[in-house]
């Protein structure tokens, strides 16, 4: 028996779902297929498959299996790819997870570009704001915001999202323009707080401004652990939204929101690449690493903090500070 062809054989089926098109993707004849995980379940004495007349499913041998099969075959493309040719020509899955907002506004629509540099590399994409298991989930890497507070994981900085305080004309016209961070805590206001996944507490308001810094949490009619939802509370009029600059910009540039006090600078939130520690980076992920920091390096959505353009005049907010732009 080739025992790695039937691995592949196995894999692709479950990923599948069917022996038809696992047979399509591979080039093979489906009977060929079939053949295949028969004489593999022969050999491992053990069901790795329920057949059904449209799909099949994993036991729970076959889910294990599948697990283990995955990491053996990834193990195959790092050591090829660690080859002259494949050096210059990489190739396989990258199985990657991001966050919602990030990954529809700025990785995405960057994506033909990765695709054209490196045509042989297929991406899995995770799109999501929860927690990941890298390990276990057998992920390649994540981009996340924030500090990491896990220190078994490689996290590379690549960038910053910059922090900006916005409201809808209608929430400004009801309750009036602060103008000074004190006042989103002297019951006038509202503000949307944003709380972590982990703890369940929400994530402080931060201000600077010559030397000054101020911390408040403000009063919320409504607190959201996902920034799109926080963004879209926002826009509802729910209160003052803290949000980053390249999500809120087209709101700008539309009137539908309002940026405030730029006078005082928010906090920024790095941005990492984080993947499992290993001996040797496949060639794959390095590139795409490499490309990621790039991506975030050159964005013009997310390199300055306070100074956006400011379409609707807001008495009251003094010219915008200067700060770094995002840092590789």
């Amino acid at each position: 028996m080739d025992k790695f062809s039937a691995m592949q054989a196995y894999v692709r089926v479950v990923e599948a779902g069917t022996f038809t098109k696992a047979a399509d993707s591979m080039g093979l004849p489906k009977p060929t297929v079939t053949r295949l995980i028969q004489t593999l379940e022969k050999h491992l004495q053990t069901k790795l498959l329920n057949r059904t007349t449209r799909r099949v499913t994993v036991t729970a041998d076959g889910a294990a299996y599948y697990d283990r099969a995955l990491r053996i075959l990834g193990e195959m493309e790092e050591l090829e790819s660690s080859m002259s040719h494949a050096k210059a020509n990489p190739r396989g899955r990258l199985r990657i997870d991001v966050g919602a907002s990030v990954g529809q506004m700025l990785l995405i629509p960057a994506l033909p570009d990765f695709h054209v540099r490196y045509p042989d590399i297929q991406i899995d994409l995770g799109v999501t704001d929860r927690p990941v298991d890298l390990v276990g989930e057998n992920v390649d890497c994540v981009l996340r915001g924030g500090e990491i507070t896990d220190q078994s994981l490689v996290a590379r900085r690549i960038g910053e999202f910059h922090l900006i305080l916005a409201a809808t004309p209608a929430y400004l016209k009801r309750h009036g323009t602060p103008r000074h961070p004190s006042e989103l805590e002297d019951g006038q206001h509202r503000v949307i707080n944003y709380f972590s996944h982990r703890t369940g507490r929400p994530f402080p308001f931060s201000f600077e401004k010559s030397g000054e810094r101020i911390e408040l949490t403000g009063q919320h009619v409504v607190s959201v652990n996902d920034s799109n939802a926080n963004l879209a509370a926002g826009l509802a009029g729910l209160g003052i939204v803290r949000t980053t600059t390249f999500m809120a910009k087209p709101h700008f540039d539309s009137g539908a929101l309002v940026p405030l006090m730029l006078d005082w600078c928010a906090d920024t939130i790095p941005i990492h690449v984080v993947y499992p520690p290993n001996r040797h980076l496949s060639t794959k992920l390095r590139v795409f690493v490499d490309w990621a920091a790039d991506l975030f390096a050159r964005s013009d959505l997310i390199q300055h903090k306070c100074c956006l353009p400011q379409p609707v005049a807001v008495p009251g907010n003094a010219a915008a500070c200067d700060r770094a732009e995002v840092t590789a």
